[in-house]
């Protein structure tokens, strides 16, 4: 520690008779050669009959302003590097304000400091760009309690609320229809997580409003994403779930877009009231669930392509309905042509009665 203030105090000392040369520089203007001083006369002479002295003045000293403000940029720089290296260069401490010793101590005291500053900010960039853990969420449950067969995770922003901004009342965030029936029919079926890109501080109030009743079980946020050429990744493989048995629901496909055909993406909803997206988002995950799919991948891959999934699944059950009517139709049409022509054999050739 004695060692690291010297050195913080040699760099300070430096910085200040740095500072001191610079403002004896701005009293005391630039020396000039003898030829220079003969040719600024001579340009001075000559100029003096076509411009007044104050424009004489404005124009002697724009690139030595220059020079100042570039002098002033680079100590300022220094220490601020200084400074850095000198607060995230230091060793940690524990609970009692002794240093914690690291690979770095038997290092020269200025190489010590540059080699934990760059640790610090290596692994910062690794918390960022990272999950904060391999497994977000924990195991899943065990008898007597009961786990959801499937997993949904669901965005917060975009998929069930919408911001509004207006003078009045500032920042606002609009509940989309049919969140609570959503919850409601869905929540024996699968266990709902909030993963959100959005940050905990923004999201957990939020979440308690769109949940007052707990049917959601876990909740993430953007610390938890992995970050992929600026955007917010949902990694399914960090969630400690069967990813065949995972669903994602986003607005943005790059969400999922380790997992493509473990996600649904849906148009952002712009705050329509009349907005029906989540039922039929409802009904689409019950189908999935009701016929104990084993891999959820293999039905979500027919709809990976489509601009509107849930809209070509309405269109996809509603032409197998007109199938389903049409074979049952024709179904009670044949079971009547056969009745009518038992009953007209046994009227031809009635049975003989027995005696």
């Amino acid at each position: 520690m004695a060692a690291s203030a010297a050195l913080f105090l040699r760099l300070w000392s430096e910085l200040r008779l740095g500072a001191r040369g610079l403002c004896a520089r701005l009293a005391t203007p630039p020396p000039r050669t003898p030829d220079q001083a003969t040719e600024i006369g001579s340009r001075l002479g000559t100029k003096a009959q076509a411009q007044g002295p104050q424009q004489q003045r404005g124009t002697e000293g724009p690139s030595y302003a220059k020079k100042v403000a570039l002098w002033l940029a680079g100590l300022l720089g220094a220490g601020g590097t200084v400074s850095v290296i000198y607060i995230f260069g230091n060793n940690s401490v524990d609970e009692s304000g002794a240093k914690i010793p690291d690979e770095f101590d038997n290092d020269p005291i200025l190489i010590q400091q540059l080699r934990r500053t760059y640790k610090y900010f290596k692994d910062y960039r690794q918390m960022i760009i990272e999950p904060t853990s391999p497994c977000l969420l924990p195991d899943p449950l065990k008898e007597p309690y009961y786990q959801p067969p499937y997993t949904l995770v669901l965005e917060l922003t975009g998929v069930l609320l919408h911001p509004e901004w207006s003078l009045a009342t500032g920042w606002r965030f609009k509940k989309r229809p049919g969140i609570e029936t959503l919850f409601q029919q869905l929540a024996p079926l699968y266990e709902i997580v909030i993963f959100t890109s959005e940050t905990g501080m923004t999201a957990f109030p939020l979440i308690d409003s769109v949940d007052p009743h707990g049917f959601i079980s876990y909740r993430l946020f953007r610390d938890a994403t992995r970050y992929m050429d600026g955007h917010h990744v949902k990694d399914i493989s960090c969630l400690n779930r069967d990813p065949a048995r995972v669903v994602v629901v986003d607005c943005k496909k790059e969400a999922f877009r380790l997992q493509p055909y473990n996600g649904v993406a849906l148009r952002p909803w712009d705050g329509n009231s009349d907005d029906r997206v989540l039922l039929d988002l409802s009904a689409f995950l019950k189908t999935i669930a009701l016929n104990r799919v084993e891999d959820v991948r293999t039905v979500l891959e027919h709809y990976a392509l489509e601009d509107d999934p849930l809209e070509a699944f309405k269109q996809r059950q509603s032409r197998l309905e007109q199938e389903e009517q049409q074979r049952l139709a024709e179904l009670s049409k044949s079971s009547k042509q056969s009745l009518f022509f038992g009953s007209l054999t046994n009227r031809l050739w009635p049975r003989s009665k027995q005696p």
